[in-house]
């Protein structure tokens, strides 16, 4: 027998017109006020050169940075034929359709600018924001399984569930791998490595190649947009975004060693 999502009203309270207030954008906005406390908790580390004053105001700009970046690249890269019909449907954020890998981007550079103004180093900064990401995207995980979207591929595992906006058709809970994947795994990989990988960078680095891996993994699971489907050798779109994710990752850590040798040829030359 399968099972049945539990068909949660994603509203909580309607307010006016198309003004609600969603399961989904209450724990999106909760992942972000959970990302700025582990930062606070990290400013009081010596590794991390910020303070918790600046995280406070450094969690307001990850809320913007995010949600913006998130919605310009669900807009451009997984529905473009609608925004170019109804540019206007770039703000009409209340209909749902964010992507992670436009709200990374998003946070990045907001992360650029405020390291900039605030004198912090941004590699420093990143690894701080690495630690505490995990935490948000679980968070988000839970609005869409909420929403009962995003859902799986037809399976017949027992724990299969019967979604109502996928039909009758069984389904991974794919909303769940991701959850306990990219929240609950990540967060425990990068919370063991803190102290041991102690050069600026190294923490993101793992941040990026480790979410890549599972995202690229539940992407196996999960059932693609319809308007989207496949691409070339039955790849989505999400595992497309995944690798290009893979790449940064790798060169960012190919830098990341350039630098550290040059550092270390540096201070032989001078002893």
């Amino acid at each position: 027998m399968p099972l049945l999502h539990p068909n949660i009203n994603p509203v909580i309270i309607s307010l006016w017109g198309p003004f609600q207030i969603t399961w989904y954008s209450l724990l999106y906005v909760g992942g972000f006020l959970l990302a700025r406390t582990i930062l606070k908790r990290l400013a009081r580390e010596d590794r991390f050169q910020f303070t918790a004053a600046q995280m406070d105001d450094f969690g307001m700009w990850l809320l913007i940075g995010g949600v913006v970046g998130a919605r310009i690249v669900y807009c451009v890269v997984y529905d473009f034929s609608t925004f170019i019909a109804n540019p206007l449907w770039l703000f009409q954020t209340y209909k749902g359709g964010l992507s992670f890998h436009g709200g990374l981007i998003g946070t990045i550079i907001a992360a650029l600018i405020f390291a900039k103004k605030n004198k912090i180093p941004f590699w420093n900064l990143a690894d701080g924001m690495a630690l505490a990401t995990p935490t948000g995207l679980a968070m988000g995980r839970l609005g869409n399984f909420i929403n009962g979207e995003l859902f799986g591929r037809q399976t017949t595992m027992p724990w299969g569930m019967i979604f109502q906006q996928g039909g009758p058709i069984v389904r991974h809970p794919s909303q769940l791998y991701e959850f306990v994947l990219e929240g609950v795994v990540l967060f425990g990989v990068l919370w063991f490595l803190k102290n041991r990988l102690t050069k600026d960078g190294q923490i993101s680095i793992v941040f990026l190649i480790g979410y890549t891996f599972t995202r690229f993994i539940v992407e196996f699971f999960r059932q693609p947009d319809a308007h989207l489907g496949y691409f070339f050798l039955g790849l989505s779109m999400g595992q497309i975004l995944s690798l290009i994710q893979l790449l940064a990752g790798l060169i960012l850590t190919w830098i990341l060693t350039k630098e550290k040798n040059h550092s270390t040829d540096s201070n032989k030359n001078r002893s």
